[in-house]
């Protein structure tokens, strides 16, 4: 964990490079630091993933409206201004990277992060944190 979820309205596909936005909101993610200057997330467990939805409604139907969904979640632990520096950062990647968008057609979007709190089970199997543990 840290895992952003990205959904979008397959619209959006023809006019986005959504790997790229993936690679800079991954990167927005590992650069966040903490008030003493630590990573606030493990370069191994942070992950983006970006899905168009299958079936979309959007509005009342009448254009071709476009919406992308993020959601953040993220395991309990970091101060609410840590917090609210993941969101405001994370937010500021996606209007920057899809300004274009914005500019040409009517497009929504929201970015949400959600904290576990206690989990009931959180089981992991990585090959990938070793790699950056050093």
């Amino acid at each position: 964990m840290p895992h952003l979820v990205v959904l979008y309205t397959p619209n959006l596909e023809p006019q986005a490079d959504l790997t790229a936005l993936c690679r800079a909101l991954c990167d927005t993610m590992l650069a966040v630091r903490d008030e003493a200057g630590r990573p606030v997330f493990p370069t191994g467990g942070t992950r983006v993933l970006a899905y168009p939805a299958a079936h979309c409604a959007v509005a009342d139907g009448q254009g071709d409206y476009a919406f992308m969904y993020l959601n953040l979640r993220m395991a309990a632990g970091r101060t609410d201004a840590v917090k609210r520096q993941v969101g405001d950062s994370l937010l500021e990647c996606a209007r920057a990277r899809l300004a274009p968008l914005f500019a040409q057609r009517p497009f929504g979007m929201t970015l949400q992060i959600d904290e576990s709190p206690g989990q009931v089970y959180d089981g992991k199997h990585s090959t990938l944190h070793p790699l950056f543990n050093t």
